[in-house]
């Protein structure tokens, strides 16, 4: 599966959206009024019912920006019923088209009433109010001319959120002008926003790496700062991001004053935002390689290893130095957790005596 974001399309990851069901149609009250028939007894039909709000998992997405400039959806009442008891037409449902990885939270934001996690997934969100009966429904034998009918249910309205998390195999992390969106320029062919100064990219990115014939999918993640657990920096709404990715690629700039400090604090903030998201794989990449000489990236990687980084790789997206190395590395991290998640899916083998 490909995602690939259009150059003039914004990036929205986050929109709030009001919706309601449609109401059912009333039913009918009429008689049958035919030439020779006088007695011809109830005919109403009954209401149609109303149209639904229907949240699917549609492939080719990557944005929710299509709800920032509609955010009213309202699913088709039901018809009323007819004589010669004729049912009335069901209201038409509204179907929301969401990308994969779109969670559906309650107006407070703070429910999760749906996890788009695959494509063709479909989730009622408002029901459709049923059509009322037509007198027809009530003849019974000791009235056989009633003039009861209902007048339909009302649908359901509410206010959610929609809440996007990029669905990728490979997540970069670091702080704020780490190198992220170079390195993923470099591997890819998306063309994420590159200066020198922090906070270049104010929102998540994709791309496809194509590596050994394979081909695998890399989000770039805004640059987090301490606090970010608490929402410094939008830090919620990027940590968010990074929990659906297979492996975590950190970069940690060469350059930097303190590079092993700032490695310390973006784990620290992972683990605060998510105990189980600091145990995720992660391969630690001293980037920028080309502006620093080896004895100082000597000691940058001892002064790493030192604070509790595992697997440390050293890179230059500029000159390309150590690039490929860290990509296979990533690339066999994500099979290795593919190969355990299929594993962990499978049917236990039943016990026999």
């Amino acid at each position: 599966m490909r995602f690939l974001l259009e150059r003039n399309m914004k990036f929205l990851d986050q929109s709030k959206i009001f919706i309601q069901s449609g109401n059912g149609g009333p039913g009918c009250l009429s008689f049958r009024r035919e030439a020779h028939v006088p007695r011809g007894g109830p005919d109403g039909g009954d209401g149609g019912r109303g149209g639904s709000v229907i949240a699917e998992c549609v492939d080719g997405l990557n944005t929710l920006i299509d709800y920032r400039y509609q955010q009213h959806f309202k699913a088709q009442s039901g018809l009323p019923g007819a004589g010669r008891n004729r049912s009335g037409p069901s209201g038409e449902d509204v179907i929301l088209k969401l990308p994969a990885g779109t969670q559906i939270l309650n107006e407070d934001n703070d429910i999760v009433i749906a996890d788009l996690t695959e494509v063709g997934q479909r989730i009622v969100l408002a029901r459709g109010g049923d059509g009322g009966r037509g007198n027809a429904a009530f003849k019974s034998s000791t009235n056989q001319a009633p003039r009861r009918y209902e007048r339909g249910f009302p649908g359901q309205e509410m206010w959610v959120w929609l809440r996007l998390k990029l669905i990728a195999d490979a997540g970069l992390l670091g702080m704020p002008n780490a190198g992220k969106s170079t390195f993923l320029s470099a591997v890819s062919a998306a063309k994420p926003k590159i200066a020198d100064y922090p906070f270049t990219t104010l929102h998540p990115g994709l791309g496809v790496v194509g590596l050994d014939e394979r081909e695998f999918v890399l989000a770039d993640i805004p640059g987090l700062v301490e606090g970010a657990h608490e929402g410094a920096g939008l830090g919620h709404r990027f940590l968010g991001h990074v929990e659906r990715c297979r492996v975590l690629l950190h970069l940690v700039d060469g350059t930097a004053e303190n590079p092993a400090e700032n490695w310390t604090v973006i784990r620290a903030e992972l683990k605060a935002y998510d105990p189980d998201l600091a145990k995720r794989r992660e391969i630690t990449a001293i980037s920028k390689a080309d502006a620093c000489d080896t004895e100082q990236l000597d000691e940058i990687k001892t002064a790493l290893i030192a604070a509790g980084a595992k697997d440390v790789v050293v890179l230059s997206s500029v000159s390309g130095f150590g690039v490929t190395e860290t990509l296979r590395l990533l690339l066999q991290e994500i099979d290795d957790n593919r190969q355990e998640e299929e594993i962990a899916n499978q049917d236990p083998i039943p016990w026999q005596p």
